[in-house]
């Protein structure tokens, strides 16, 4: 019942007795750079992408007093995930985290109940196909802080910029369709209405150089289009 090699995890989950998760990102590891807060006693939180739960669940130990997650893309079972690990951690944790079933071009107050004070969105704005409308919808459930990290390209591009990929361009998957730039992001997120927008991590210019040489010599990707590109983290407020 509790086989955690049955799922195919993305998230790295500490379940105690159960085992950690075998997932593919090193999640604990990403808490430091978003500066994740620390306490949420007090403030509900909404997780967009929510994937196998690990910032919900998180942030439900962190004191939160309402947590939903919400996902579609990789909930619906169409893709190589489904929400068995979600499921898994929940009942494994004993978590009290709300879910559900929604896209985030769906998003409202109405279909969620309400606005929340801190809302996630992590590695999830590079998959929209409308990011700016995904941002719109993301901001009208915000009533505090978004907590926002994507791919970013174009960053040797000194104004705000969206890099298009129309196949595979991006790590070779169909559902990644636009890398914006640093200005990008900070732009987007004040149409949408946040009054001020902080960024919180960045790769040094070493490590984004050392990741385009990787780019360059295993995938033969030019030296200058991997240098444009990194994942950032920003806190956008309203």
């Amino acid at each position: 019942m509790n086989d955690l090699s049955s799922v195919r995890w993305f998230h790295t989950i500490d379940l105690g007795a159960a085992g950690v998760t075998p997932g593919a990102d090193n999640s604990p590891q990403r808490l430091t750079r978003m500066r994740f807060p620390s306490d949420l006693r007090g403030r509900s939180v909404l997780d967009v992408g929510a994937w196998d739960g690990f910032y919900s669940f998180e942030a439900e130990r962190r004191g939160a007093d309402r947590v939903l997650a919400t996902d579609s893309f990789a909930w619906d079972g169409r893709n190589w995930s489904d929400k068995r690990g979600f499921e898994m951690a929940h009942r494994i944790l004993g978590s009290k985290v709300e879910s559900k079933l929604i896209d985030p071009l769906e998003l409202s107050p109405e279909a969620l109940g309400g606005t929340f004070d801190v809302v996630m969105m992590l590695g999830v704005l590079y998959h929209m196909k409308h990011p700016m409308l995904a941002l719109e919808r993301v901001a009208s459930v915000t009533r505090g802080m978004l907590i926002l990290e994507t791919e970013v390209d174009n960053m040797l591009v000194p104004w705000p910029s969206l890099a298009f990929y129309p196949s595979t361009e991006l790590a070779g998957d169909p559902s990644n369709w636009f890398g914006p730039n640093a200005a990008a992001v900070v732009g987007m997120l004040r149409a949408v209405g946040f009054s001020r927008v902080e960024t919180v991590w960045r790769s040094s210019f070493a490590r984004r150089i050392a990741r385009a040489t990787k780019m360059r010599v295993q995938g033969g990707h030019p030296f200058l289009r991997g240098l444009g590109r990194d994942r950032m983290t920003w806190h956008a407020y309203k």
